[in-house]
């Protein structure tokens, strides 16, 4: 049988059989073919590892409120957003809860430092705003007017949001009652939302369960709204699972 043929460099060097060649030519297509395949199979795992990440990473919830939010009168272990984030996570949440409540704050306050709040670069926001407004009898299109722009200002930067709304203090007379709650359900129908219509439900005018001041929830009336608003808060968590994930 004939054998293989010679293939001569021309320079001297070695000589490669053309059988050599198809066999080197066969490896090289392997490695090359093999050396795509890694690229792929790494960027595949690199998906999946920056995925599992995200998902691992707590979820962040901004508390923007007043006194109710800040825990005035209780331990910080008592305030409402360390018990929701306790609460949160015995549930198996992976949450953070940001207490970003300033005792005495209006809507108008609220709406000044949500810029500087929102720096803190939460996943959500759970806005309790507006029972200074009512103590104060201030105009509820000013209350209105302010809280839309907060809700506006959110819904620009995607945050997903739960709001919680408030009722105006009796001797304010029913007109203005009427007209303050109106704020919250109309905002609330106007805004992609979470809504929970009254923040203190189930504890306002319940003297066991606020302070001597009758206005501010003590321990077991904290305790009392997280486990109310609790539903409301893993519907605003899954919206931003849901988020994550698109």
């Amino acid at each position: 049988m004939k054998g293989p043929s010679k293939v001569h460099t021309g320079t001297g060097q070695a000589q490669i059989s053309v059988a050599d060649s198809g066999v080197y030519g066969r490896l090289r297509r392997s490695i090359n073919s093999l050396t795509r395949c890694g690229i792929v199979l790494a960027a595949f795992v690199a998906a999946v590892l920056s995925v599992s990440a995200a998902q691992a990473d707590p979820i962040r919830i901004l508390g923007l409120g007043d006194s109710l939010m800040a825990g005035y009168g209780l331990a910080e272990e008592d305030a409402f957003p360390t018990r929701l984030e306790a609460e949160l996570r015995a549930r198996g949440h992976e949450v953070e809860i940001i207490n970003a409540g300033v005792s005495g704050d209006t809507t108008a306050g609220g709406r000044a430092r949500l810029a500087w709040s929102l720096a803190d670069d939460p996943d959500a926001v759970l806005v309790e705003l507006g029972g200074n407004d009512g103590l104060r009898g201030l105009p509820p299109q000013e209350t209105k007017a302010n809280l839309d722009a907060i809700l506006s200002e959110l819904a620009r930067h995607d945050i997903p949001t739960l709001f919680t709304g408030m009722l105006a203090p009796p001797n304010l007379g029913q007109e203005y009652g009427a007209e303050f709650q109106a704020v919250f359900h109309d905002l609330a129908d106007e805004h992609d939302v979470v809504f929970d219509p009254f923040f203190l439900e189930g504890v306002a005018a319940m003297e066991a369960l606020n302070q001597t001041d009758g206005i501010h929830p003590n321990r077991k009336g904290v305790d009392v709204i997280v486990d109310r608003i609790l539903p409301k808060v893993e519907a605003l968590i899954d919206r931003v699972k849901a988020k994550r994930e698109s």
